[in-house]
């Protein structure tokens, strides 16, 4: 693992800020583990209504960002071969403690995803849900992903829609529904505090870079909060307003080679 004087800033910056912050993440890992099949994003959204998954028996599965590890327990749930790597070793120690309680084993690695410690071409899928899907430069951790990806495997990751990073208020308040920052120039927002750095792109742009890396998008599944409180607020997102607007967003790209 890279020391932090390696890392780029925003890598050391997320590092710091995630380690200190993952006592508040075990309860919410271990709720997401203790679920027998996957479910999407803020909002729980379960995998059997969207299907935006392949078929991953037998699939070598790389999580980039893998926080507590849930998502890789369920690839190994669903026949997969999964790795999972992050930045932050209190994420990934409470991720090795969630996997003595429920007796699933997967190989963890501490590092960047803008710098993973990996042979080329060695996975089927490289999944994201957040992880390095908002909190790498995406200039940097897709074309890592392409590196890693066998010919004709699949990226797929989950990030904020750009309404959304739009809107979000640099502030504790709840996203609403005033434009606060142009969608010209829009990528990393520096959040305030101990809050971190995380990158947005517009639809035109991350779709440019994805061809450019020697991606095919194959789909981009926009997601709303279901029925519910819509005064509910989780994460900074209210439920009304995700009712309303995509609020985040699936992108299914397969590596292509030229």
């Amino acid at each position: 693992m890279a020391e932090p004087s390696d890392l780029t800033a925003h890598a050391a910056r997320n590092r710091a800020v995630w380690n200190a912050d993952a006592p508040n993440w075990v309860e919410s890992g271990r709720e997401s583990w203790a679920s027998p099949t996957p479910w999407w994003g803020t909002w729980h959204i379960p995998e059997e209504e969207l299907r935006m998954l392949p078929d991953l028996a037998g699939l070598d599965v790389l999580d980039l960002g893998c926080g507590t590890g849930y998502w890789c327990a369920w690839f190994a749930r669903l026949g997969a071969r999964p790795v999972g790597l992050d930045l932050s070793e209190e994420q990934l120690a409470t991720a090795r403690d969630l996997q003595a309680e429920h007796g699933i084993e997967f190989p963890l690695i501490h590092a960047s995803a803008e710098a993973p410690p990996l042979p080329d071409s060695s996975f089927d899928v490289v999944f994201s849900e957040y992880g390095a899907a908002i909190w790498c430069d995406p200039y940097v951790w897709i074309p890592q992903a392409h590196r890693l990806l066998r010919p004709g495997g699949r990226l797929i990751f989950l990030a904020h829609s750009p309404l959304a990073g739009l809107c979000y208020p640099l502030s504790e308040e709840p996203i609403g529904e005033t434009l606060l920052r142009p969608q010209a120039g829009l990528g990393a927002i520096d959040w305030p505090g101990d809050e971190g750095v995380d990158f947005h792109q517009p639809h035109g742009e991350r779709l440019q870079l994805l061809r450019d890396t020697g991606f095919e998008v194959e789909a981009l599944h926009e997601l709303y909060a279901p029925d519910g409180d819509p005064d509910e607020v989780r994460h900074y997102l209210c439920r009304g307003w995700a009712q309303q607007w995509p609020c985040e967003e699936v992108w299914v790209a397969r590596r292509t080679d030229r």
